[in-house]
């Protein structure tokens, strides 16, 4: 495909959230949106499960996509990358609000994410052998055509919009907390640290794919580090951070712990047995990282599962693994 031309690649000076930004887009999130279930789940003693997987794209990032795509001009355009579930949070919000879309997704991306973004009046760009590559090229795409960049993570609005999971946690869950969710590239996460400022007692806990661990390695650095990215079932959490991401400051409080495709695999198989759940790979990791033993727990635990788009035959082949 033809490199979109614009300006050398800068690091882009992106504003951090505030609990402004999250009155404002729950306002908007709340009006659209019905709030996901907590069941309780004996993955821990007063333990819990946020289900995410219950979202009309069947992942949690329908919240910033939503948020994000209502904060455009009704005449602007939102480009954005993906891995998958963004992007469908992204489309589906579009349609909803008469928006138009481009979403920019790795080419060999996940076969059920990309066989669901071709049911939505989009224009689907597959390009670029993985994340990094796609969000480059989304960023120079953005930049050319004086479309509005929408990030999965280093965007305001969009971790706003996923901060709202904490503000139904406030009506579903009281006392102190620690809620534990994926990181890749941190808007969850970060969503959550935003909606924490205004909720005493709240312990996070992000759980990365141990074959992509970019989040850790800045955190520990105080800036964005190129970390090296392998294979991992988990490919909603793949991938290096855009330069500059404002994640960073968010997350830094949080507890940070890997898993890898083993005990990732394992989770998904232990969802299903007890919960009868469908989760894709990056959804699980929550539940991977506590059957390990590797979270700090106090009080209520919460974990957050993020999505369950997986193909019907990735997922029997991961149940059958045992």
């Amino acid at each position: 495909m033809t490199e979109p031309e614009g300006p050398a690649e800068t690091t882009r000076l992106v504003r951090t959230p505030t609990l402004e930004d999250l009155e404002l887009v729950w306002q908007t999130v709340h009006s659209v949106l019905e709030p996901t279930p907590l069941v309780s789940s004996p993955i821990a003693p007063n333990g819990f499960l946020k289900l995410e997987t219950f979202q009309p794209t069947g992942a949690f990032k329908v919240r910033g996509g939503l948020a994000g795509v209502s904060t455009l001009q009704p005449d602007q355009r939102a480009v954005t990358a993906s891995a998958g579930n963004h992007g469908l949070g992204v489309a589906w919000a579009s349609v909803r609000l008469g928006r138009r879309a481009t979403v920019v997704v790795p080419e060999h991306s996940s076969v059920a994410k990309v066989a669901a973004l071709r049911t939505y009046p989009i224009e689907l760009v597959e390009h670029g052998a993985d994340y990094e590559t796609a969000e480059k090229y989304a960023l120079r795409l953005a930049a050319s055509d004086g479309a509005s960049y929408l990030s999965p993570y280093n965007d305001p609005f969009v971790i706003a919009g996923q901060a709202t999971i904490g503000c139904e946690l406030d009506a579903q869950a009281l006392g102190e907390l620690t809620v534990v969710a994926p990181v890749g590239g941190g808007g969850l996460l970060s969503g959550l640290a935003l909606w924490a400022k205004s909720r005493p007692g709240v312990r996070l806990a992000g759980v990365e794919s141990s074959e992509s661990r970019g989040i850790a390695a800045a955190v520990a650095a105080g800036h964005i580090v190129h970390v090296p990215v392998g294979d991992t079932i988990a490919d909603g959490l793949a991938g290096n951070l855009e330069p500059g991401s404002v994640t960073v400051g968010l997350i830094a409080g949080a507890q940070l712990v890997a898993v890898d495709d083993d005990e990732l695999r394992a989770a998904m198989r232990w969802l299903f047995s007890n919960h009868g759940l469908v989760t894709e790979g990056a959804g699980a990791a929550g539940v991977a990282a506590v059957l390990g033993g590797k979270i700090d727990i106090a009080g209520r635990l919460v974990v957050v599962i993020t999505g369950r788009n997986i193909t019907a035959d990735r997922f029997a082949k991961v149940l059958q693994a045992e």
